[in-house]
């Protein structure tokens, strides 16, 4: 069985989008749950998950973090299969299956990511190459608009790849991903000294090191509200102004101490 696990943190209107399209893109006969964990819950989303028959809440007081919603998900479902996502995640009909299926016919595969679309029906960015120093300059800094800058991203970015097939890769964006029991029980659960941003490189890494394939799936596509939390419009400055900024470099620098930079 697989449990869909939902990340959610008030954000009401999304989430009934997110499960009414999960419900509405899952055949009959495939067998599954449904999880909300939900920080900060409300009276506003308990109201939304129970227009759903069957949807189980995990609910929180306080914002843990996506990281500890992960996990916490995971502890709670009762599949041998977890699908971890956004909220603002809508599923294609069948992308869902495709998925899974996909896994759970090759063993050696411990973490998959879909095809994510904007709702224009363009690729989104989902699956990169692990971080370099010179990476995370490019991405944040002038370096970027020039040539060599361009090349880097790029390269993080997987653009020298055919990413119209299914492929091995380094990480995957945590948006949504797909994963087993056993491999968890092997590589753990995510890190929770990260909060928020990282988590899904780390789990990469991790699932990597431990002898299971990181997949792209692009034959399984879903629709993804992107919106790129942690970046704002003064680059570095965005530390004195962005909270999300300001997570997201705590979380970095963490996982830099953990595996070092080259």
């Amino acid at each position: 069985m697989l449990s869909v696990v939902i990340i959610n943190f008030k954000n009401p209107p999304l989430l009934r989008l997110c499960l009414r399209s999960i419900i509405s893109s899952i055949s009959s006969n495939f067998k599954y749950e449904l999880l909300v964990v939900d920080s900060e819950s409300s009276v506003e989303t308990r109201n939304v998950i129970g227009e759903f028959n069957g949807v189980r809440i995990v609910p929180f007081k306080r914002n843990i973090g996506y990281t500890k919603g992960v996990n916490e998900g995971i502890r709670a479902g009762k599949g041998n299969y977890f699908f971890i996502l956004n909220p603002d995640i809508v599923p294609k009909n069948g992308a869902i299956e495709k998925l899974f299926s996909y896994m759970e016919n090759n063993s050696d595969i411990g973490l998959m990511g879909p095809r994510l679309l904007n709702f224009d029906g363009t690729a989104q960015d989902s699956c990169f190459r692990f971080y370099t120093l010179w990476t995370i300059i490019a991405r944040r800094t002038i370096l970027g608009k020039l040539p060599i800058g361009k090349n880097i991203i790029n390269y993080f970015l997987m653009k020298d790849i055919n990413l119209s097939k299914p492929s091995n890769v380094d990480w995957l964006m945590g948006s949504a991903l797909l994963t087993k029991k056993d491999a968890v029980n092997k590589v753990g659960l995510m890190d929770e000294n990260l909060f928020l941003y990282m988590t899904d490189v780390d789990w990469a890494k991790r699932f990597w090191e431990n002898g299971y394939r990181v997949v792209y799936y692009p034959e399984s596509e879903m629709f993804h509200y992107h919106k790129r939390g942690s970046k704002g419009r003064w680059a570095l400055l965005d530390i004195f102004f962005r909270k999300e900024t300001r997570w997201h470099i705590a979380d970095a620098v963490k996982y830099f101490r953990k595996y070092g930079i080259t």
